[in-house]
């Protein structure tokens, strides 16, 4: 069972926030010249289901917006979303909770244990937009019946303008990585409560280093990254936030990008 659970969590990882289907830190805001959208859901419950409650039934469930004449932004959601078994991302979300739902069914294990109840849960949010910048949080929920579920959230930066994936690189100035890392690990150690100089060995930093994650949202008052659960810590310990105000990082950011506005 765990063999084809693993090549479905694989298949299902987004492509790279804090509690599951909560937007953290960042208030909605809707300003002008905003774009059309309506939420998509897609619920799908196992064969053997039949009349049981959600709680004990495997089902697969997926919320994403859809936004009028954007057909690149919306490829993009989508591309967040699911994956297919394949190399490339299915057009439909529709068919990766399905996919979810034949694994489930095909499962020799399920037979001996009726009561396996798996759930996949897909939640995918507008969570600021204005006239040049569209944000998304995707928080992704998958338990397999055993004792503890996985939870991860990503973000979608778009500009609206460019109608482009918004990259760090985008916003920052050339060779501005190193910089940008000694800013947020001083962040990082005062908040986990370390001084400069103390061993990062209790954090699944590679070589015992820190390195800034590529999970990362742009809000009004600076780069909000994200460090999922088990990623730098263990899993019982959640999810690490952190967020780099833009009056520490304003000589490392390019003029008059989507981050303009917010950076004066």
């Amino acid at each position: 069972m765990k063999k084809h659970y693993n090549l479905l969590f694989f298949a299902l990882s987004l492509l790279a926030s804090c509690q599951w289907g909560v937007p953290h830190s960042t208030k909605p805001s809707i300003a002008r010249d905003t774009l059309v959208y309506t939420y998509k859901k897609v619920e799908e419950r196992a064969a053997d289901c039949a009349n049981k409650p959600d709680s004990a039934c495997t089902s697969a469930k997926i919320t994403y917006p859809v936004f009028k004449e954007q057909n690149r932004l919306n490829g993009a959601v989508t591309d967040s979303l699911i994956f297919s078994l394949g190399q490339k991302p299915k057009d439909d979300p529709d068919d990766g909770a399905k996919d979810f739902l034949q694994v489930y069914m095909s499962d020799k294990n399920r037979k001996s244990n009726p009561d396996l109840v798996s759930t996949l849960e897909y939640n995918a949010s507008v969570i600021r937009q204005d006239s040049s910048l569209v944000t998304i949080q995707i928080d992704r929920y998958l338990d397999f019946g055993e004792a503890h579920g996985d939870s991860h959230t990503g973000f979608l930066n778009w500009n609206t303008k460019a109608g482009r994936k918004i990259e760090l690189d985008s916003i920052f100035i050339p060779g501005y990585r190193g910089q940008l890392t000694i800013v947020a690990e001083k962040i990082f150690r005062s908040e986990e409560k370390l001084s400069p100089t103390s061993s990062l060995k209790n954090y699944s930093f590679r070589d015992g280093k820190f390195a800034l994650t590529n999970n990362f949202l742009i809000t009004p008052v600076g780069i909000r990254f994200l460090y999922n659960e088990g990623e730098i810590k263990p899993n019982a310990d959640g999810q690490t936030e952190l967020l780099i105000p833009y009056a520490q990082i304003k000589s490392l950011l390019r003029p008059t990008t989507v981050v303009s506005q917010y950076n004066k």
